[in-house]
């Protein structure tokens, strides 16, 4: 059986996030995605501490399509570079691990 991930990924605005989730779904490289609005990043970028609004991506995947989901998340996002970080599932409610799996099962478009 095939190991999950948790992909974050951060995003400009509500309708970026929207896109890149319902692309990587629609792939079949994530079986859902959450958006958290209204997330406030702080970071330091070209020498400078920055303070910006942003969305959350919260996505479910399995290990096998993690790292075509990061290559494709990464060209379809705007930023130079974006904030992409898959984390393993340890455990979870096994019918809804089950579900993550089959959402990801077959050819990816």
């Amino acid at each position: 059986m095939d190991e999950l991930r948790t992909v974050l990924i951060t995003a400009p605005d509500i309708e970026t996030g929207q896109g890149i989730a319902r692309r990587l779904v629609e792939e079949r490289l994530a079986a859902c995605a959450n958006i958290v609005s209204d997330v406030t990043s702080i970071f330091r970028w070209e020498g400078e501490v920055q303070e910006v609004r942003e969305v959350l991506l919260i996505i479910k995947t399995t290990a096998a399509r993690t790292s075509a989901l990061i290559r494709r998340a990464a060209e379809l996002h705007p930023y130079d570079v974006p904030e992409v970080l898959a984390l393993p599932v340890l455990a979870g409610y096994e019918p809804y691990l089950d579900w993550v799996r089959d959402g990801c099962a077959g050819e990816p478009l």
